[in-house]
C-alpha cells in the first residue's frame, strides 16, 4: 500500500518566504506615495475695487412716466353749415390766428344785413319820435296840446332808443357767428390731421371736432411718486425749484438715449386713493419737437446734496436671512461679509450712512460670484473709474448741471 505524506516546507524556506511577502508591501507602498501629487496653495483672486469715501452725494430720484402736451387744444365748429375750405396741410406746423377752417357763410351774412336794416328803420322811429317830442314840448308849454300826448311822444322816443341798443346787440352777435365761420388757430403748435371733409355739414347740434393743435414746446413729463417718496422730497429737497431732467432710453441700438433737463412745476394737491401716489409734473424744452406727447420716460428729480453718505453701485449688494451685505478687503487681503443699512437706493448708486461700512473700506466690485469669506484676493483700486465720483459723471448727475 502507498502513503501520500503531505509536503511541508523548511524554516528557512518559510522565512524567505516571508521576507518576499514583506518586501513586495513595501516596494508597493513607496510606489503609491511617489504618484499621489503634492498639495498646492490656492493662488489669490484678483478682483477689482472701490474705496469708500464719505461726502456729499447729489440724491436724484427716478421715476416713469409719460409726456404730454403743454397746451392741447381741440378745435370745433361753433356754428353750423357746409364745411367750404380747408386752409392747411395735416400735421403741418401753425400759428395762432392762421386761418383752418371756412364754414359756409350766407347764412349769417344774411342775419347780419337782417340787424342792420332793422337798426336803420329803429333810427328813424327814433328821429320821428324825437321830432315830436320837441314839437310838442313848445305845444305843451304854451298850453296849446295837452300833457298826457307830449308824454307818449317821450315814451316812443325811449322805446326807439331801447330798441336801437337792443339792434347793436343783435348785430354784435350776427357779426360773432359770422366770425365763427372762419375757424382759426387758438394756439401755436402742431395741427393733427383733418377730421371732416369738405361738404360736410358740421356743428349742426353739435360743436363737431375739426382737428387738434398740440403745443409740445415746452413738454410735460407727468409722474407719480408714492406718498411716501412725497414727503420724503419734501422733507429734504433742497431748494424752492427742483431740478430734473428726462431720459428717452430707446430700445432699438440706432436710436441715441436722448436727455433733457427741466424742472419741476406741479405737484398735485390730493393722493390717489386707489394707487396712493401723488402727480407730479416735470417741464423741459423741447424746440426741435423730436419728442412727442404720450412717450414713456425716465424722470429723474434732484433732491438735495447736502447730507453727507457713502455710496457703492447696486450690482455689488447681495441678500440674505440677515439683510444686506457687501465684501471688502481686509488689511490681510481677505475678502470679507459686512452688513449694511441703506437709507436710498437708485440704479445708479445705492446709498448709506456711515456704519458697519466706513470711510476707507475697500469694496469689491467684480468677481462677486466667486467670493466668501475669509477667501484670499488680490486688490485693483478703480475708484477714479468706477467710484461714486465717477459715476456721478459719468451719468451727468451734476446738480449745477441740471440746473443750466
Amino acid at each position: 500500500m502507498i502513503r501520500i505524506y503531505p509536503l511541508s516546507l523548511t524554516s528557512v524556506q518559510r522565512t524567505a518566504s516571508l521576507l518576499f511577502i514583506l518586501v513586495f508591501l513595501s516596494i508597493s507602498a513607496c510606489g503609491e506615495k511617489k504618484q499621489a501629487p503634492a498639495a498646492k496653495e490656492t493662488p489669490p483672486l484678483p478682483v477689482e475695487v472701490v474705496t469708500i469715501k464719505n461726502k456729499n452725494i447729489p440724491i436724484w430720484m427716478p421715476y416713469t412716466g409719460k409726456t404730454k402736451a403743454s397746451s392741447s387744444q381741440q378745435v370745433r365748429a361753433r356754428v353750423s353749415g357746409i364745411l367750404e375750405e380747408i386752409y392747411y396741410e395735416d400735421g403741418e406746423h401753425i400759428k395762432k390766428g392762421q386761418k383752418l377752417f371756412k364754414i359756409e357763410q350766407t347764412d349769417y351774412i344774411a342775419e347780419l344785413a337782417l340787424h342792420k336794416a332793422k337798426k336803420f328803420r329803429d333810427l328813424a322811429a327814433l328821429k320821428l319820435a324825437q321830432a315830436d317830442v320837441r314839437r310838442y314840448e313848445i305845444l305843451a308849454k304854451e298850453g296849446l296840446a295837452p300833457q298826457a300826448t307830449l308824454e307818449s311822444y317821450e315814451a316812443q322816443a325811449e322805446a326807439f332808443t331801447a330798441d336801437l341798443k337792443y339792434d347793436d346787440a343783435k348785430i354784435a352777435q350776427a357779426e360773432l357767428m359770422l366770425s365763427y365761420t372762419i375757424v382759426r388757430a387758438p394756439i401755436d403748435g402742431q395741427a393733427s390731421r383733418r377730421l371732416v371733409d369738405i361738404g360736410n355739414l358740421v356743428g349742426k347740434n353739435e360743436s363737431t371736432l375739426l382737428t387738434t393743435i398740440n403745443k409740445v414746446d415746452p413738454l410735460y413729463a407727468y409722474f407719480a411718486p408714492s406718498e411716501e417718496d412725497f414727503q420724503r422730497i419734501a422733507q429734504f429737497r433742497s431748494s424752492e425749484v427742483m431740478p430734473a431732467y428726462v431720459d428717452l432710453n430707446y430700445q432699438h441700438k440706432s436710436l441715441d438715449t436722448q436727455r433733457v433737463f427741466g424742472t419741476v412745476t406741479f405737484s398735485d394737491n390730493t393722493v390717489d386713493p386707489g394707487t396712493s401716489t401723488i402727480s407730479m409734473r416735470v417741464e423741459f424744452p423741447n424746440k426741435n419737437e423730436s419728442i412727442f406727447p404720450g412717450t414713456f420716460v425716465y424722470v429723474n428729480v434732484f433732491i438735495t446734496d447736502k447730507i453727507p453718505l457713502i455710496g457703492v453701485p447696486p450690482q455689488v449688494i447681495f441678500e440674505d436671512q440677515q439683510g444686506k451685505f457687501v465684501y471688502i478687503v481686509d488689511n490681510k487681503n481677505m475678502a470679507q461679509r459686512v452688513y449694511i443699512k441703506p437709507v436710498y437706493e437708485t440704479r445708479f448708486f445705492v446709498l448709506m450712512k456711515i456704519d458697519t461700512l466706513k470711510e476707507g473700506d475697500r469694496v469689491i466690485i467684480n468677481g462677486l460670484m466667486r467670493l466668501k469669506p475669509d477667501l484670499k484676493v488680490t486688490a485693483t483700486d478703480m475708484t477714479n473709474s468706477k467710484g461714486i465720483e465717477a459715476i456721478i459723471k459719468t451719468n451727468d448727475l451734476d446738480p449745477m448741471q441740471a440746473q443750466k
